[in-house]
């Protein structure tokens, strides 16, 4: 959000890595959903698509994006420098996604067993040499919105994932070795049913923060413009005084005058005082705390 405070729109490699590969993953899975709308489907040109927007700069840009993996891959335990799991030959690669993708789109398991067993051999098959973990969790998103389970693609799995790393790495490693689907599918619904109860917790907190904070400013501010101000700070929660300005349309001797208003009131945190043609930096901090979480 500090970033698209000054560079929304832009792409600017002088930043940091996570920023980079949040803003680009972001920009795959749209292109990825108005594909989709357009009558594309998961296919092989699909996914390089996908991987080539996703490691266009940053983390990967280096490991052919786009590209799929010309030498056998493996994946290793570090510390004791021992390998885990060998993915498929890059040979057969091809016929192994093409074995997936009509799988996708023949079965008629629940959507739910389905998307755990896609995102299993997706991992599996490890097409990449770089950003397999992220394209096999945006496939998720994809996949539940394509089968209708949620509205729009917007659901975050990687949370739980990455705070149960070890017991997701072993529940699939657990159907190479024995071939114990049950325990992996059960691990992937625990982690859906987990990430989405947190999800809308903060879903509804946003929402009650808008009911409450719309009372609130009416009462502070007493202005024509609240409803102005109060869409605005929660759709740029971090912003420039001059985007506060351009976006609302209010003048700016009255725009300066509610800023100072809230944040006397603590909505409002200055992050950055304004220099020169420098404008001032805000963020609208209880919104904020909620999103932190």
């Amino acid at each position: 959000m500090l970033y698209e405070a000054d560079h929304e729109g832009e792409e600017n490699p002088n930043v940091k890595v996570d920023v980079i590969e949040t803003i680009l993953y972001q920009r795959a899975l749209k292109n990825a959903q108005n594909a989709l709308e357009n009558g594309y489907s998961f296919s092989i040109s699909f996914i390089k698509q996908m991987h080539q927007q996703l490691l266009y700069l940053g983390r990967g840009a280096n490991k052919s994006p786009g590209e799929f993996k010309k030498e056998q891959n493996y994946l290793a335990d570090t510390r004791k420098k021992e390998i885990q799991f060998i993915p498929i030959s890059p040979e057969c690669l091809d016929q192994g996604l093409e074995n997936l993708f009509h799988y996708i789109k023949s079965c008629d398991l629940p959507p739910l067993i389905k998307t755990a067993i896609m995102h299993l051999e997706f991992e599996a098959l490890h097409p990449f040499k770089d950003g397999n973990g992220r394209i096999g969790r945006m496939l998720i998103t994809l996949n539940l919105w394509q089968e209708k389970i949620l509205s729009q693609p917007h659901f975050y799995i990687s949370g739980y994932f990455e705070e149960n790393k070890d017991e997701y790495i072993e529940q699939m490693r657990g159907v190479s070795r024995s071939n114990d689907w049950n325990l992996w599918i059960k691990f992937f619904l625990k982690a859906v049913e987990s990430q989405a109860i947190r999800n809308l917790e903060i879903a509804e907190s946003i929402k009650n923060l808008y009911e409450t904070t719309k009372i609130e400013f009416s009462e502070i501010l007493s202005s024509k413009w609240n409803m102005e101000i109060l869409d605005f700070i929660f759709t740029h929660p971090v912003f420039r005084n001059n985007k506060f300005v351009n976006t609302t349309k209010i003048p700016n001797a009255t725009a300066v005058l509610i800023i100072k208003k809230l944040e006397e009131n603590g909505y409002l945190v200055l992050r950055d005082k304004a220099a020169g043609r420098r404008a001032a930096l805000y963020s609208f901090e209880p919104l904020m705390k909620l999103v932190r979480v």
